[in-house]
């Protein structure tokens, strides 16, 4: 089976919903940003103080074909990934692309609960958080939009909101049709 691409905004559940489908379907998972860090022994923002955004965007386009040849693969692209070079065309081409949708009050919340964990976000208050996010957001939908497929994310906050998500998912891609 050719790849699948989740792609949307930090917080946006790429990660939750990607571990959960690759479980129930029998595939791999891959955080693209996990396969660089593994790949380079290094964090993503040791890249970028080494790099630049520029080099760690090249690393990341590069990864990404890579990652786009395996077969009955998962992967949740960075929040930024569709949004350089010609990585939203590649993926479109290489496999089914999934935009996971979630409101700026969703990813409000969760990213107010994640912020220790994400450097880009860490030391802002509540309206800096969500200037960030809109601002961010107007600048990466029009590229998201251009995924094949559209889900609605707002429901992973329960193990039975995941599970439901997944069987949408399925639903979405088609992946439970009798074989």
């Amino acid at each position: 089976m050719k790849p699948i691409f989740l792609i949307g905004y930090m917080g946006s559940g790429k990660t939750t919903l990607g571990r959960a489908y690759a479980s129930a379907s029998q595939m791999q998972f891959i955080d693209l940003d996990w396969f660089i860090e593994e790949r380079f022994h290094k964090t993503i923002q040791e890249i970028f103080a080494e790099r630049g955004e520029d080099g760690f965007r090249k690393i990341e386009r590069n990864m990404l074909h890579e990652v786009g040849e395996f077969e009955n693969v998962i992967v949740a692209a960075g929040g930024g990934t569709p949004c350089f070079f010609d990585n939203l065309e590649f993926m479109n081409q290489a496999g089914d692309t999934v935009f996971l949708d979630v409101n700026t009050e969703i990813l409000f919340r969760r990213l107010k609960i994640a912020k220790a964990k994400r450097p880009l976000i860490m030391g802002m208050n509540d309206e800096e958080l969500m200037t960030f996010i809109e601002l961010a957001l107007v600048k990466r939908l029009p590229y998201y939009e251009q995924a094949k497929y559209h889900f609605d994310a707002g429901q992973l906050e329960s193990y039975e909101q995941i599970n439901e998500s997944v069987t949408r998912l399925k639903e979405l891609l088609g992946h439970n049709k009798p074989k």
